[in-house]
């Protein structure tokens, strides 16, 4: 079955499906790229593994019981008792402890077959990667490797949550999703294709030599192909699951598209 959405379909995000998903669109866009490619050019998919030690909103007391109270007890104005009254036993509390964790994020390179020379880079962003923290650092500091190189940087963000990537926009710009193409030899200077949930999701261009035109990447064709290979339309609940940082008017929008197709 087809996905409801004509653009992102938003369940995609959810973080029961995104690792997935993610994956699935960094192999979709190398398999179908490469043919186009050849014999001049190689898509290859490509790992960054850090460690993760960022974790401080796991660390929270749960099940805290109502009757244990923190704060020193003050002195009661009723009349005391000469009857002693044991203090409370100390009972342990259930927390989390943050512990370092391996982060691997896949990611595309397409590089000259005869020099081996990287021409652009394609990065899918990850919830860790819009998150302040050890994850959105080490991701900057590989953003900023390739601006100050010859390489080329798309950018494809499809997560509606979580910071947006440095960039200096105009403030009425305001969209759910970006994309962004940095042509290196045009820097500082890009191109941001931004789109909203309503919206299909562009095709782009797959920058590559000057002298070599340009393919461009369907990436809508690729994410409605994952859906529907991906069975998600079995594995998504539309009834039950749902989704937050909506405006009123997404939410209205998203309701009359499931019940035309009696999703929900």
């Amino acid at each position: 079955m087809p996905s409801p959405f004509p653009g992102m379909n938003p369940y995609l995000e959810l973080p029961l499906f995104w690792s997935q998903v993610h994956t699935h669109l960094i192999v979709a866009i190398a398999d179908y790229m490469n043919p186009i490619l050849r014999p001049k050019y190689r898509i290859s998919m490509e790992q960054r593994v850090y460690t993760d030690t960022n974790n401080d909103d796991n660390l929270e007391l749960v099940g805290i019981p109502d009757n244990i109270v923190f704060s020193p007890s003050s002195n009661s104005s009723e009349t005391s008792s000469n009857i002693a009254v044991a203090p409370p036993k100390v009972q342990p509390l259930p927390i989390t402890i943050p512990q370092p964790e391996t982060v691997k994020e896949w990611y595309l390179q397409v590089k000259n077959v005869e020099t081996q020379e990287v021409v652009t880079v394609i990065e899918i962003l990850s919830p860790k990667n819009k998150k302040v923290g050890e994850g959105r650092n080490k991701y900057l500091k590989k953003r900023e490797q390739v601006l100050m190189s010859l390489t080329h940087l798309i950018e494809i963000d499809l997560l509606r949550k979580g910071e947006v990537m440095p960039m200096n926009v105009d403030d009425r710009i305001k969209s759910d999703y970006r994309i962004v193409i940095s042509r290196s030899y045009n820097r500082p200077k890009a191109e941001l294709y931004a789109f909203n949930l309503a919206q299909e999701i562009p095709s782009i261009p797959l920058v590559l030599k000057p002298e070599d035109e340009a393919p461009l990447i369907p990436l809508q064709e690729l994410l409605h192909s994952i859906y529907e290979k991906g069975s998600y339309d079995l594995a998504i609940n539309y009834q039950k699951q749902t989704l937050d940082n909506l405006s009123e008017n997404e939410q209205t929008w998203i309701n009359n598209l499931l019940q035309e197709q009696d999703l929900i």
